[in-house]
């Protein structure tokens, strides 16, 4: 599936978040049978599994809605299948970023650390 430009405008801000606080970006929009990551990185000892969700300030549904107890599944699927496909030696960490736009620019995010998980939370 093709990304929005705002989808895209978002990932690309948080990938750049990333890297700025020292991640090591090893993956973008990894694919499998069970789903896709928008953004696989290291940080430390850490594998990070970044979902990344953009919305227009003022949208009906804020963009960690979306991110719904079926998208966690999917998304710990896939990291699994990921983690089996690449045997990274990190400990596994599901986050979960919002971007907000307004007049086609990012006036803000949001970054949740373990935000969802094999823990269940949501």
């Amino acid at each position: 599936m093709d990304k929005s430009g705002i989808g895209r405008m978002g990932e690309e801000h948080i990938v750049q978040l990333l890297k700025d606080r020292g991640c090591q970006i090893l993956c973008r929009n990894y694919h499998c049978r069970f789903g896709e990551i928008d953004i696989i990185a290291q940080e430390g000892p850490c594998i990070l599994f970044v979902e990344v969700k953009t919305r227009k300030e003022g949208s009906l549904e804020e963009p960690f809605e979306a991110i719904t107890p079926a998208k966690q599944q999917k998304i710990v699927l896939t990291a699994g299948a990921y983690i089996v496909e690449n045997r990274p030696d990190l400990q596994p960490r599901f986050d979960a970023a919002a971007v907000y736009m307004r007049d086609g620019k990012i006036v803000r995010e949001e970054y949740l650390k373990n935000a969802f998980g094999a823990h269940g939370l949501g």
